[in-house]
């Protein structure tokens, strides 16, 4: 038998057989490395997307029906999210921007994904998962029906506490409700969501404002924990002079009232200033009730905060836009007509928020008609009898896991900081974690920290070309015969399959066999056992990196 010689090299290892030729091999060897991938990164609540959508994609390879993987998908949504109907009409899916498949035709449209789970869960009277068993002795008062005050009642009623809501409104919901218009968010889906809450056992107290029908201190002696979740209700007007005109609203009075059904007279021209999503919600609504609507901004569209989608409809619905200008005063005649002097305005330098800084240019004004006004710059919350916990100046102030200044007071939501929905619902969850904590007297739990894997780690030739599954929407024309007419319409379940199986699995093993494939040595061992990763027989490996390179998702690595 020829004897063999072994000589190492730095990083690589060499075989030098008698009568053949040397073959260099690398000492790195195969390691499975789980990563996270970019969409749930960029997610507020850190949902588990990728979780999500493999479970739905993969149900035939895994042997499962579709409506068995539906159920576990509601399941992995509901671990973290009690409103997944109304998240997958609301949010503005900042996971789809960072979606790897992107760098490959289009990003997977997890949004829509996520509202045909949410409506599959309310068609099929799916019930959320409890933590426990037992009852815990404690009680937990919640301020505000909102995101962030729902999601902290949520979490702690699935750990076994008894919860009490308050909510100064006469329906459950928030922001929600009164500030989002039907065409966007149905009523029933808020009604359905609402109630599967109410199911499992939190009482909700509408018509009750603490701080007025019952003191704060109340509510201390008798309940173990407070959550304040009250939102950001009162609109800020613009601080000029004759806006104190009856035809002058802010942008969420205004929605407030439309939205709890009252009938207001705008007239036929309505001037609404701002580039939120309020400023959007407030034209497109004045639209539908008869009036031309103009959005006047003081930066350019590129700029505007809303969400992208909202100011295409906006468009398509013949809202008009006049960027760089702001109103400077309003000047009303006896027949209720207004005429807003307004003054033009230059991008400078970026601000805080990375925008170009808008500048007025002196002397230069022009008039502009309006019927009516809507403020919808900003909006902040109401403090009367809660000024313990925070003012009209620095709002409430929580740390990171939720607490405030006040012992046993937690808080989070609009009334912290103005922001997404999905940042409320895990600021009321991270709540809901460290008050549990605190009344067991154990650890908080730490989520692991992963790397991220970008698509320049992934092997994005593997995939085949499929484009993105896009949901039907009303003409223009529909929706202002129809005012509460929901816009867009949740994908067919054949579409959520076709959608699903576009994730890539960015990070995670899915099964694709390319590392035993390309193999040549017989060191990758398929497993047994669907869904359970790939081992190596380290023995026969020589380093050849085959495996790690043709890994679509980036799992491997050489070590």
């Amino acid at each position: 038998m020829a004897k063999v010689v072994k000589k190492k090299k730095k990083g690589l290892r060499t075989r030098a057989f008698t009568g053949g030729s040397a073959v260099q091999t690398s000492n790195l060897r195969p390691v499975n490395v789980l990563k996270k991938p970019p969409c749930q990164n960029s997610c507020p609540n850190q949902t588990s997307i990728r979780e999500i959508l493999t479970t739905i994609g993969q149900s035939e390879k895994m042997e499962r029906t579709y409506d068995e993987s539906f159920v576990d998908a509601w399941n992995i949504l509901m671990e973290k999210n009690p409103f997944p109907a109304i998240l997958g009409r609301v949010c503005p899916h900042p996971c789809e921007s960072d979606c790897n498949r992107q760098y490959k035709e289009a990003s997977v449209g997890i949004n829509n994904i996520e509202r045909f789970i949410g409506d599959y869960g309310l068609e099929k009277g799916l019930k959320p998962t409890l933590l426990s068993e037992e009852k815990q002795p404690e009680k937990i008062a919640v301020i505000g029906s909102g995101p962030a005050g729902m999601s902290c009642a949520y979490q702690l009623t699935r750990l076994g506490y008894k919860v009490t809501v308050f909510e100064a409104f006469p329906k459950t919901g928030g922001m929600l409700r009164y500030g989002i218009p039907a065409y966007r968010l149905p009523r029933d889906i808020i009604d359905a969501e609402y109630h599967r809450l109410e199911d499992m056992g939190i009482e909700i107290k509408c018509n009750t404002v603490v701080g007025k029908d019952i003191p704060l201190e109340e509510l201390r002696r008798e309940y173990d924990a407070i959550f304040v979740g009250i939102g950001a209700h009162k609109g800020k007007m613009l601080g000029i002079t004759g806006e104190d005109s009856a035809r002058v609203f802010t942008g969420t009075g205004f929605l407030n009232r439309i939205n709890s059904g009252e009938k207001i007279d705008v007239g036929d021209n309505v001037v609404v200033v701002g580039g939120g999503d309020t400023a959007i919600d407030a034209a497109r609504v004045a639209r539908r009730i008869g009036a031309k609507a103009t959005i006047l901004y003081r930066r350019t569209r590129k700029e505007m905060p809303a969400i992208d989608e909202e100011i295409t409809g906006a468009e398509e619905e013949e809202v008009q836009f006049h960027f760089l200008a702001i109103p400077v005063e309003v000047n009303t005649d006896g027949d209720n007509r207004m005429v807003l002097k307004c003054q033009r305005m230059e991008l400078g330098e970026p601000d805080s928020s990375g925008r170009r800084r808008p500048i007025p240019i002196e002397g230069d004004y022009f008039d502009l008609e309006a019927s009516t006004l809507i403020a919808a710059i900003s909006q902040e919350p109401e403090f009367e009898g809660l000024e313990k916990v925070g003012n009209p100046k620095d709002w409430v102030k929580i740390d990171e896991q939720g607490q405030t200044s006040v012992e046993n007071i937690y808080a989070g939501g609009d009334a912290f900081q103005l922001g997404l929905v999905s940042i409320a619902i895990y600021q009321g969850r991270i709540a809901a974690q460290t008050i549990h904590s605190q009344l067991r007297g154990i650890e908080i739990p730490k989520e692991e920290e992963l790397p991220i894997i970008k698509h320049d780690k992934m092997l994005l030739s593997y995939y085949e070309e499929k484009f993105l599954q896009e949901a039907e929407c009303l003409t223009p024309d529909t929706r202002l015969k129809d005012p509460e007419a929901e816009i867009a319409s949740t994908l067919t379940r054949e579409q959520v399959i076709e959608e699903a199986m576009r994730c890539m699995s960015c990070g995670s093993c899915f099964g694709c066999d390319e590392c035993w494939s390309y193999c040549q040595d017989n060191a990758v061992i398929k497993p047994l056992i669907k869904g359970e990763p790939y081992k190596y027989k380290m023995e026969f490996c020589n380093g050849c990196k085959k495996c790690a390179e043709q890994c679509p998702c980036g799992y491997i690595e050489m070590h």
